[in-house]
């Protein structure tokens, strides 16, 4: 088998989150009408969107109108393919959310239907007939569009692909506003119902499986990078897993990946488990006792957001069970993607306001001015900012404790609208996992330490209670972690003013 070659590239890490696609020639945005003199092929969009969105049928034939032929959702997928520009497809994308959405002047009839009968004594049939008339009013018309190409073979291949490139064009701008976020959510709807558990194939990889399923394994690995075949051959090899999720409608084309490492305790430091050693032969099944998931990568960018992976973690841990019954511990391995952006942030912020610290006691100020020989903050910005600090035996040693409780908080205390921000931690406390271990230096590759400086986190998955803490987090927002995750947060708190 050959090498995989200069092809092979590190991509942003997910729960689900994907690398930026190559950048394309940016387009205009996109108005809510046309410009004068609209060139021939803003015309043909027009007429394809014209012939191919079916008109809503009156909701007494909802159930009588034949479907539109299949030529011409056809016309519209072979119209799409054909257009090469990244700013094309965004305008036609747009044109479709803007002008064949939800029929607002229904919506506001069949609204004040609803009221009007409530305020009346009726007939709960009565009541129940309106509401649906309403339900009826509030179905976009291109979500038939999506609906009847889902039923050509290869439709929701096509529709998978059109939600990505939908989102890279709000990402780059070029199309954005209210009824695209609307078309994105729809699709995303409609994906979701696709792709849910029922419909996927659990598939074990090893290193017997078909050389295209390796290669594409390898490829989209984004957590950590696969460099040659023996690297391949470890991570499906003793000791360790590699599982993915397909489609019943593409089996063996993988949409989720999921690595683990059989150990015997809870790791604390990746390179321990990718770092390049001849496989070993055989398994001694007395030594395994502990499930480690160290990386998890989605493969399709148009299904982001549909909860693959939850799926995936939760079968593997059953998986898993069925071939080790004595398995004791379950617990991932996680990078902590933006930590030291927030920290160069705070690093920033302190640095404008002369003379104020609120992230270092007094005795940590003196050991790192001793050793850096200059002004905390911006110096630490500095260092920060590349993996060559943690060249300083020094340094790393009088670090070790401030960035630790930073890390902490930056876990446990950051919220976006009350949930964790980080989207690592975020993905498995919403899984059900605990917050288990801070792990210094669990990744001293470059990208670990100029990512989140070298932190790495377990969440730790107890599979009785995954479910009730998954319940309280979504509920209530709370979060379960471990003794040593809540006293690094007591240190912070005790140390800083934030």
């Amino acid at each position: 088998m050959r090498g995989f070659g200069p092809g092979l590239t590190a991509r942003n890490l997910l729960p689900l989150r994907f690398a930026p696609r190559p950048p394309r020639p940016p387009g205009p945005l996109l108005s809510s009408r046309p410009a004068a003199g609209a060139s021939s092929l803003t015309r043909a969009m027009d007429d394809l969107l014209r012939r191919a969105v079916p008109p809503t049928p009156a909701y007494e034939l909802r159930e009588k109108t034949p479907a539109p032929a299949e030529g011409q959702c056809a016309d519209f997928v072979s119209f799409y393919g054909g257009l090469t520009e990244a700013a094309q497809r965004a305008e036609l994308l747009g044109r479709l959310a803007q002008g064949f959405g939800v029929d607002h002047g229904q919506v506001a009839e069949q609204s004040a239907g609803v009221l009007q009968l409530r305020e009346q004594p009726r007939e709960a049939a009565v009541l129940l007939q309106a509401e649906d008339r309403l339900r009826y009013a509030l179905v976009p018309r291109y979500r038939g569009l999506f609906h009847h190409i889902s039923k050509l073979d290869g439709g929701v291949r096509f529709l998978v692909r059109l939600r990505a490139d939908l989102l890279e064009a709000q990402a780059l701008k070029l199309v954005e506003g209210p009824h695209v976020r609307e078309m994105n959510g729809v699709l995303k709807s409609m994906l979701s119902e696709w792709f849910s558990s029922g419909f996927l194939n659990l598939e074990r990889v090893t290193w017997h499986s078909p050389c295209e399923v390796l290669q594409k394994i390898s490829e989209s690995e984004a957590v950590h990078p696969i460099k040659n075949w023996m690297d391949m051959k470890q991570r499906v090899g003793p000791y360790r897993r590699c599982y993915f999720f397909s489609h019943c409608s593409t089996p063996g084309e993988p949409l989720v990946i999921l690595y683990v490492a059989l150990t015997s305790d809870i790791s604390n430091n990746i390179q321990a488990i990718v770092k390049e050693q001849p496989p070993s032969e055989t398994e001694e099944r007395s030594r395994i006792t502990t499930a480690i998931f160290y990386s998890i990568s989605l493969t399709q960018q148009g299904l982001q957001g549909v909860e693959l992976g939850t799926f995936l973690i939760k079968r593997v841990l059953r998986e898993l069970q069925k071939e080790f019954p004595h398995l004791g511990a379950f617990s991932s391995l996680s990078p902590i993607p933006g930590f030291t952006k927030w920290l160069l942030g705070l690093l920033g912020s302190q640095t404008k306001e002369h003379g104020r610290n609120e992230l270092f006691t007094e005795s940590e100020c003196k050991e790192i001015t001793e050793v850096v020989g200059g002004p905390i903050h911006e110096t630490l910005k500095v260092l920060l900012s590349n993996s060559e600090w943690a060249q300083s035996e020094k340094l790393v040693r009088v670090l070790r404790a401030p960035l630790m409780r930073l890390c902490a908080w930056y876990l446990y205390g950051e919220k976006h609208r009350g949930y964790a921000l980080n989207p690592v931690a975020n993905f498995h406390l919403q899984n059900g996992a605990v917050m288990w271990r801070l792990n210094w230096m669990g990744d001293s590759s470059p990208r670990g330490l100029t990512s989140s400086c070298g932190l790495m986190a377990n969440y730790r998955y107890y599979p009785e209670e995954t479910g009730p803490n998954s319940t309280t987090y979504l509920g209530s927002k709370s979060i379960r972690a471990s003794e040593q995750v809540l006293s690094l947060v007591a240190q912070f708190q005790k140390n800083s003013k934030l």
